[in-house]
This record gives C-alpha cells, sequence and structure tokens, in this order.
C-alpha cells in the first residue's frame, strides 16, 4: 500500500477545534480507517528475523552478519580512542539515542547536530538529518570517519580487526563467498543487517491499526485525530510517522536561532541547491517520547513544547492547550516494545603491534 500524506491549503491555516471537538465520542473504526490511509503498523512478523528473512527495504539478512554487526555496533576500538562505539551516541536501551543535545566525540568535541535514533532507520528513506547517506551501511561508515566523533579511518578499522583473530573467523563466516572478507565496506554491511533489526512493533497505535479498539485511549484517540486534522501529517506519515521526505524547518515561520542555528543549513550542504537552505528530513515520531532532547539542534527537551513549536513553524497555527495535550498523548502511544540486546563479549586482540595512541 502506498502511503499519501496529507496535505491540505486549509491546514496550513488552520485554526485550534472547537473544545467541543476535545469532548466528542470517537468513532474508533472510522479514525482508524483514516489513520490506515495515512500510517502504517510494524508488522508483528518482523520481530523475529530468521535468516531466510529480508529486511524491509529488501536487503537478504543471515544470522552471522547480525551476529558480527551488533558486536561491531558494541566494540569501542573502532574510534581512534578505543573509547567510543556506536552504542556511545545510539544507546539501545535509551531509546536509541544518547540523550544529549549533541553527542561528545573524539577528543571530547562535541558533534553540532542531535544523534538521531537508530531504532527502525530501517524505516527511512534515507539517513542522518540531511539525508546524506541513502541507507544504513553507508551512514555507518560516516561516524567511524568524522573527526569530531570516532575520528578513525577505514585501513586503521581493517587493521585493528584483522589484530583479533576471532573477527576474522567471524568475517570469514558472514562474507564466505568474499576472497578478503575483513573490509570496511563489509564492516558497514553487517552494522546495517544488526540495525536492520533494531524495530519496535507493538505500539499502542499499532495495536490500534491493527483492530484493538481498547489499544489507545480516548485521549490518545483524540490526539491521533488532532495530529491528522491539524496537517502534521504532511511531513510525519507512514510505518516510521517521518523520515520519508525533506522540508523548510520554518515552512510558515522561522522558529528563534536557539532552535534553528543559523549556521547548519541542513540539506543544502549537500544538494548546494538554494530551495534546501534549512531543509531537513522530517523527524520519524516513533519511540519519540524517549528521545528527548529534539531537533537537529536537540535543545528543546518537553514534548510539549516541541509540538508547539512545530505548529507555529510548520503549520502557522496555535493549537488549544487541550490539542497539544491530547497530540502529545498520541505522541506516547506509539512507543513501541524496546529492543532486548545483550551486551556481546569482544574479541581479545592478540596481535601485539601498537594500534595508534589515543589523541
Amino acid at each position: 500500500m502506498k502511503l499519501v500524506p496529507l496535505l491540505t491549503a486549509t491546514a496550513l491555516t488552520l485554526a485550534a477545534l472547537p473544545a467541543l471537538a476535545q469532548t466528542a465520542a470517537i468513532d474508533s473504526g472510522a479514525l482508524r480507517e483514516e489513520a490506515k490511509g495515512v500510517f502504517e503498523a510494524i508488522p508483528a512478523e518482523l520481530t523475529a528475523i530468521k535468516q531466510t528473512e529480508e529486511a524491509p527495504e529488501g536487503i537478504p539478512l543471515t544470522t552471522e552478519k547480525i551476529e558480527l554487526g551488533k558486536t561491531l555496533f558494541f566494540d569501542p576500538r573502532m574510534s581512534r580512542s578505543g573509547l567510543i562505539s556506536c552504542q556511545t551516541c545510539h544507546n539501545v536501551g535509551l531509546g536509541g539515542v544518547d540523550g544529549l543535545p549533541t553527542s561528545v566525540g573524539h577528543g571530547w568535541q562535541k558533534g553540532p547536530r542531535n544523534a538521531p535514533t537508530m531504532l527502525n532507520a530501517i524505516f527511512n528513506a534515507a539517513q542522518f538529518w540531511d539525508g546524506r547517506a541513502p541507507d544504513l551501511a553507508e551512514q555507518a561508515k560516516g561516524p567511524v570517519q568524522a573527526s569530531v566523533e570516532m575520528s578513525n579511518t577505514p585501513d586503521e578499522v581493517v587493521r585493528t580487526l584483522n589484530s583479533m583473530p576471532a573477527y576474522v573467523e567471524a568475517f570469514r563466516a558472514a562474507f564466505p563467498d568474499e576472497r578478503e572478507p575483513v573490509s570496511f565496506d563489509n564492516f558497514a554491511a553487517a552494522i546495517e543487517q544488526f540495525e536492520a533489526t533494531l524495530i519496535t512493533p507493538d505500539s499502542a497505535f499499532d495495536r490500534f491499526l491493527n483492530g484493538d479498539d481498547s489499544a489507545m485511549t480516548e485521549q490518545e484517540k483524540r490526539g491521533l485525530q488532532a495530529f491528522m486534522d491539524t496537517g502534521c501529517t504532511a511531513c510525519h506519515y507512514g510505518r516510521n510517522i517521518g523520515g520519508q521526505d525533506y522540508y523548510p524547518f520554518g515552512l510558515v515561520a522561522k522558529p528563534g536561532a536557539e532552535v534553528l542555528p543559523l549556521g547548519d543549513t541542513g540539506r543544502f550542504e549537500v544538494t548546494k541547491t538554494v530551495n534546501d537552505e534549512y531543509v531537513f528530513r522530517a523527524a520519524p515520531l516513533r519511540n519519540v517520547a524517549l528521545t528527548a532532547p529534539y531537533f537537529h539542534s536537540g535543545v528543546v527537551w518537553d514534548l510539549k513544547e516541541a509540538v508547539q513549536i512545530m505548529s507555529s513553524s510548520q503549520l502557522g497555527t496555535e493549537l488549544a492547550p487541550e490539542q497539544v495535550d491530547d497530540i502529545v498523548a498520541f505522541l506516547h502511544a506509539v512507543t513501541g516494545e524496546q529492543p532486548q540486546i545483550a551486551h556481546p563479549v569482544l574479541p581479545v586482540r592478540t596481535d601485539t603491534t601498537p594500534l595508534p595512541a589515543p589523541m
């Protein structure tokens, strides 16, 4: 089913709904049918991805690649300092984020943008706030090489991996048909496979979409209705409730510089197209109640405030306080079942050749 965002001329100028609408009885069946035209539940069967199955974007998955990717995801020795892993900034126990405005990387440097969650990232059309990586494998290569993050190089990653026999064997098992299985491309491909399994199904919203009228409270249902009626679905739609396209931040009225830093022009830095100045990928909203602070600047800590900012800057309307509360309640209902990931035992390094000293 192709999902189409709802964007009408009236959505951009919609005034707050009458107070009567806040107390009207919800027709769950009609609400569900309307929502199913915009959103899609995470299929329950994706919670048990097996070797013969594929990730949502068609990547053939294998147990060997997934397990290797998990180990690499947690291994800080993939960084130049030996201190920073993928897990450092994308903590699977914290909604896939680190809970900081911007992540702290190599040499205690602060990154330029808030770390987005990797939970359900497989459902996004592209990765990073500016969409510069077309898939999770390409995304996995970026932080490793970024000077403010892991500050490493592909050659040093491969050298580190080859210094541990357990990794060499794991790469051979995961990529049996390759002459040189230990490579930076395969490092990224394995991490992609692990991240493809980090999905959060069975939210109250998923259960409601699948036919359970009692899965969501009346307030959460009012919030879903308001989310659709006020035009939020113009940008936040699909299986991941966002992450599918790019939009100007400040479509109607730009927020202040503390929320929208003037130096970060977003997708323009990728395309060099004037129309892409201050354009960003719409944030996927699954588990958003767990991933504060919000926006690429990471300066807004309260979900209610974030909803109010988006209403004024993107829709040009001031929501009634009851609407804001209802939408926030709905956004809590999209928190899914969190992945239960056991920290792997990391391979032992037996090569005594010194690795680069941390800097």
